[in-house]
């Protein structure tokens, strides 16, 4: 019973993280105008700074092919550029503009003011309180390998 019991806990809370993941995606009027993967794309330069289209392809788990594609629109949109590198003149080291930047981190505040307002209308103060201790035990599940 008890391997049921488990088996019905991971369904369901794979269930209610997908269906608020596709709920917070639709959100940001901002964040529609990318796909998933150009969004996950600014998203890993916002945090590294810099990357090879290689490394991009890999993060995402793409081929290069498609990458380059995903690549070549985020650039039509001034969302990233692209230099040559210092040390291999073949590479191409990828970047995010101001303007990816500023677009990335509207995408997340619209998001998130949505998901505080939705906290806010939804939950009373115990609820609320449940949720922040909820935090730490998800985020062990999101970096479990």
């Amino acid at each position: 019973m008890t391997q049921n019991n488990d088996l019905q806990l991971a369904s369901n809370l794979r269930t209610v993280v997908a269906r608020l993941t596709k709920k917070l995606r639709k959100t940001s009027v901002t964040g529609q105008m990318l796909s998933l993967t150009e969004r996950s794309t600014i998203s890993a330069l916002y945090q590294h700074k810099q990357l090879l289209p290689s490394e991009l392809a890999s993060m995402e788990k793409i081929t290069n092919q498609s990458m380059s594609q995903v690549l070549n629109h985020l650039l039509e949109l001034g969302f990233i550029t692209r230099t040559a590198s210092e040390t291999d003149k073949r590479k191409v080291i990828i970047s995010l503009t101001e303007e990816g930047e500023r677009i990335l981190l509207q995408v997340r505040s619209e998001r998130d003011e949505w998901l505080a307002n939705a906290i806010k209308e939804n939950f009373n103060d115990d609820e609320e309180a449940l949720l922040r201790k909820l935090i730490a035990p998800l985020t062990r599940l999101v970096d479990f390998e």
